[in-house]
């Protein structure tokens, strides 16, 4: 999962990107509202954290607007106010959940996933394809009944493929999703990983299909 998290508590901002991505959730992280407006035009995002209080642009009108341009992307917005007013406003700028501070990672992190699952038409923390079962709850796949051995980028690499499974994507859209901006990796590094994946579900009812000038794509056989 990719995240924009926007947030101008710089203590904060700093401990959720690390936390986050410790549970294997990449995060781009900003502090500023007009710059939120401007990233999620362009970037390619599974979900938006947002404060309400920013500079530059409150994170209503950052909401406003994302609505406006029809951009359905699952949006929770952090809160330090309780007031009925604030979330009732909010929702109807086009808010999917709330979550009040001071807050548990945990529970940030259940509510992200929840609203993933529930943005693409799925409410069970399960993932499937074919015989392979992705549980988030536990982080792990099993593969007809057996947990499959994986090392941890392996198994971000597949759990990106899983949970857009028929969907491709490009060596550029994994690589966000599975490494931080602060390593430098090369995109030639998706195919090795490709590679070891595809030797793991080799004749076992699922597979990693490349699709020319589109990217991969999970399938059952």
């Amino acid at each position: 999962m990719r995240i924009l998290l926007v947030e101008d508590e710089q203590a904060l901002g700093t401990w959720l990107s690390k936390a986050l991505e410790h549970a294997g959730i990449q995060v781009d992280w900003l502090d500023n509202g007009l710059l939120a407006d401007r990233a999620l035009q362009h970037g390619d995002y599974d979900a938006l954290v947002l404060d309400l209080g920013l500079p530059s642009m409150d994170g209503r009108m950052v909401l406003q607007r994302l609505r406006a341009r029809d951009q359905r992307l699952p949006t929770l917005i952090l809160t330090a106010q309780d007031a009925l007013d604030i979330r009732v406003a909010a929702l109807h700028a086009g808010a999917d959940d709330f979550l009040l501070k001071p807050f548990a990672l945990a529970e940030l992190e259940a509510r992200l996933h929840a609203l993933v699952r529930r943005a693409r038409g799925s409410e069970h923390a399960r993932h499937t394809c074919g015989p392979l079962i992705y549980d988030s709850g536990r982080k792990q796949f099993q593969l007809a009944g057996q947990v499959l051995s994986l090392s941890p980028r392996e198994l971000s690499v597949l759990r990106v493929l899983i949970l857009r499974s028929g969907e491709p994507l490009s060596k550029a859209q994994i690589l966000e999703r599975v490494f931080s901006d602060d390593e430098d990796v090369h995109p030639e590094a998706v195919e090795v990983f490709i590679y070891r994946l595809r030797k793991r579900l080799d004749g076992k009812g699922v597979r990693i299909v490349t699709l020319r000038g589109l990217g991969y794509v999970l399938e059952a056989d």
